[in-house]
């Protein structure tokens, strides 16, 4: 009867709010550091998360390089960003990450113009088809590879101006990934699938590559000072349907107002990492709402962290 139709209601409604109260909003940064002479990269920054971080960023006094694919896109998130955080040291660099060259490129020129990198925020990434310039798995190139070579190449860098941090931005979709080595060494891509479950799913083996990096580079970090840190930013409405329809769009902007967070709460885990105090001894630990949490097995594989490491460092030609 109605009564108890309405109860259900409410129960469902009650419910909604709960989530979106607790898991929704989530913790927030708390620290209070400046960052005055500190320098910071973002990957990514032109849009989504990426943005919101490099605008909390500058407005803690951090030069901040906004390290993009699109130049329009970029110089105009540099306009948007210099004025949200009133500070002029903010600094737009091309970079692609499906492009190696594009990469040693941009390495070149930020450490012949740079003194300092105090903190890199390997950011991006990419849930699409396709292949990048090297031919390689657009998502294994994008989120995983490109961000490998780009931290190995500017990792003296960062020794150099220890105490530093490295933050890679993954998702908790990594606990649905798996990563075929067979594949990767014959094909250069996490898997040959073209359908959207296939899209899916290797999306989600790229965001367990790269928790699986965090891993071994906090190994290879050991005793340098400088530190790495994974993390889940939240489910983001901003980044959901970015490549949809405009009628899925249309249908899924309520869902994702309400059940998602906004690209400020979904920076909240990455500025933690980029700033807490105290954090170092969890080098190389896998973060979500701001608190560190326990992986499973696969995403602490040592063996599968090295192999991935040493496929990586053979097809970006490090060594």
């Amino acid at each position: 009867n109605m009564s108890v139709v309405l109860l259900v209601v409410g129960v469902v409604i009650g419910i909604a709010y709960i989530y979106r109260h607790i898991v929704v909003k989530g913790e927030r940064c708390t620290s209070k550091a400046k960052l005055h002479g500190k320098t910071v990269i973002v990957t990514g920054s032109n849009t989504g998360i990426g943005k919101t971080t490099a605008i909390d960023l500058a407005q803690r006094g951090a030069r901040v390089i906004l390290a993009c694919r699109c130049k329009q896109r970029g110089e105009a998130a540099l306009e948007e960003i210099r004025r949200e955080s009133g500070s002029s040291q903010v600094v737009f660099m091309q970079l692609d990450l499906g492009n190696l060259k594009s990469i040693r490129s941009f390495a070149e020129s930020f450490l012949k113009s740079e003194p300092r990198l105090d903190i890199l925020i390997n950011n991006a990434g990419v849930c699409l088809q396709g292949q990048t310039e090297d031919e390689f798995g657009l998502m294994f190139g994008v989120n995983h590879l490109g961000h490998f070579l780009l931290t190995n190449l500017l990792l003296d860098r960062l020794k150099e101006c220890a105490p530093s941090r490295i933050i890679n931005v993954s998702s908790m979709a990594h606990n649905f990934g798996k990563i075929d080595f067979d594949c990767l060494n014959s094909h250069k891509a996490l898997g040959l699938g073209t359908s959207f479950i296939h899209l899916l799913q290797i999306y989600c083996d790229s965001k367990l590559c790269n928790v699986l990096f965090n891993h071994e580079l906090a190994k290879r970090l050991r005793g340098t000072q400088v530190t790495c840190y994974a993390l889940h930013p939240g489910a983001i409405s901003s980044e959901l349907g970015r490549n949809t329809g405009l009628f899925l769009q249309i249908i899924l902007k309520p869902i994702t107002a309400f059940f998602f967070k906004n690209t400020i709460q979904g920076s909240q885990t990455t500025l933690h990492c980029a700033l807490q105090e105290g954090i170092e001894p969890l080098s190389g630990r896998y973060f979500s709402n701001c608190t560190v949490r326990d992986l499973f097995a696969k995403a602490r594989d040592d063996a599968a962290a090295k192999k991935l490491w040493e496929i990586s460092e053979r097809l970006c030609g490090l060594l």
